[in-house]
């Protein structure tokens, strides 16, 4: 999280990565592609060889954890004190922002935004499952509101089919708009107007369609949903039950719903956005531009965006040319894009984390201009990591989207259909590694 390109004074150390510019790290240009080239390369060949079935059963699979950890988990004790403390952590930050002093280096809520909530739910959606079901402060506030109306708060219109995740797309978009395009990201003024709107969109379409509109439409919701699809841990729809799962599974049910493939798109396009806007040349680019800092940015974000897309979607047409009567191939691979978005999120937000959580967690304690921690890597350490996330990444990748190929497509074409998603998870991995290394 870099944020945007010559931010205001005071909100550079907040949204910095804090390990310097990545042409800065000591990687080696052709030993990094070349070993990434090779990890896919690799794969591909060893599953077309050795994978000729399809092996992953999405929501049917999983072990069932314990019935003490099933209880205590679904016990409403565990469940009321999730949402008081998504409740209150959400009137702290209201509260830091109206009341607190404007500099981000002693106020924590620009930190509990963009670090505790924004960059935590990673880890937290991966250990845990879909945490911010539960800590969703205006999931509560409806269920409140419901209680005291006596409404069911599942009472409402059915969501309209086409509607699907374009919600979440948008709340994204403009979450990272904010967070890597706007003047000041870490003015109370602009947190407090993006909060405020966020919530009155949210809490309407609650009060019209229901709770259910939270599951799709909430872009914070999708996101840890969508990081949780690689959480060891699921709940099976049939039974409810809480199970231990291999990933790939939660991976294989994610619902291809509308929209589903302009929100992974937008959180790979945002990463890769927020990688390159603080190379030198952006930054002359953007600070020269006679249309204006803000607006050259937002093309910049929008273009990132756009070219995720559009590479997805002529893979996704490559792949239906190929294989004849395919249906919805932009759907039904999109969810290969999930570790691939993950990658990059741990490549580009792990110093970060490490660095200004507990910063941030000083500060909410009280203490004043407490000192940054260290990173707990050198810039070795923290290059390699950056590396085997993103080429790990598509290497899950890869292999999610080889076992729905063999599920959908002939045997015959299962191997050739699966050319142009291998030419575009290099495509990405070149580019990720790329704005790691140029």
């Amino acid at each position: 999280m870099t944020g945007a390109p010559a931010p205001a004074p005071g909100a550079v150390r907040v949204l910095a990565h804090g390990i310097g510019a990545q042409h800065d790290l000591p990687l080696s240009p052709f030993y990094a592609f070349a070993g990434a080239f090779a990890a896919l390369f690799v794969s591909f060949l060893a599953l077309g060889l050795l994978w000729s079935h399809s092996r992953f059963t999405g929501e049917r699979a999983g072990r069932p954890l314990p019935a003490a950890v099933q209880r205590l988990a679904d016990a409403r004790a565990t469940r009321v004190t999730a949402r008081a403390l998504g409740l209150a952590a959400a009137l702290s930050v209201v509260l830091w922002l109206l009341l607190g002093p404007a500099d981000p280096d002693r106020n924590p809520a620009p930190g509990t935004v963009y670090v505790l909530l924004w960059v935590g739910l990673v880890p937290a959606s991966l250990l845990l499952g879909p945490v911010w079901r539960l800590l969703n402060p205006l999931r509560t506030l409806h269920l409140l509101v419901c209680r005291v109306l006596r409404r069911d708060p599942e009472t409402g219109r059915a969501l309209p089919v086409h509607l699907g995740m374009w919600p979440a797309a948008a709340g994204l978009l403009a979450f990272t708009w904010l967070e890597l395009v706007a003047p000041d990201p870490a003015s109370p003024t602009a947190l407090l107007l993006f909060l405020g709107v966020y919530a009155a969109v949210h809490l309407t379409g609650a009060a019209v369609y229901g709770a259910r509109w939270f599951d799709h439409a909430d872009a914070f919701e999708v996101y840890s949903g969508l990081l949780a699809r690689l959480s060891p841990f699921g709940r099976r729809p049939a039974d409810g039950r809480l199970v231990v799962r291999s990933p790939f599974n939660g991976l294989d049910a994610t619902p291809r719903l509308p929209g589903l493939v302009a929100t992974v798109c937008v959180m790979l396009g945002s990463t890769a956005y927020d990688g390159f806007s603080d190379a030198p040349r952006w930054i002359t680019t953007v600070q020269t531009s006679a249309l204006g800092r803000t607006t050259t940015a937002t093309l910049g974000l929008l273009a990132a965006v756009t070219l995720v897309a559009t590479l997805y979607a002529l893979c996704a047409g490559a792949t239906r040319l190929v294989c004849g009567g395919l249906r919805h191939p932009l759907t039904a691979f999109a969810h290969s894009l999930v570790p691939i978005a993950l990658g990059y999120l741990v490549a580009h937000y792990f110093t970060l984390f490490a660095t200004e959580g507990p910063h941030t967690l000083a500060l909410a304690s009280g203490a004043d201009r407490p000192a940054v921690p260290e990173p707990p890597l050198g810039p070795g350490g923290v290059a390699t990591l950056q590396v085997l996330a993103i080429v790990t990444g598509h290497v899950l990748g890869v292999i999610a989207a080889h076992d729905r190929s063999v599920r959908l497509m002939p045997p015959r074409r299962a191997v050739i259909g699966q050319l142009p998603l291998l030419v575009l998870m290099i495509a990405y991995t070149v580019g990720g590694l790329a704005l790691l290394i140029a």
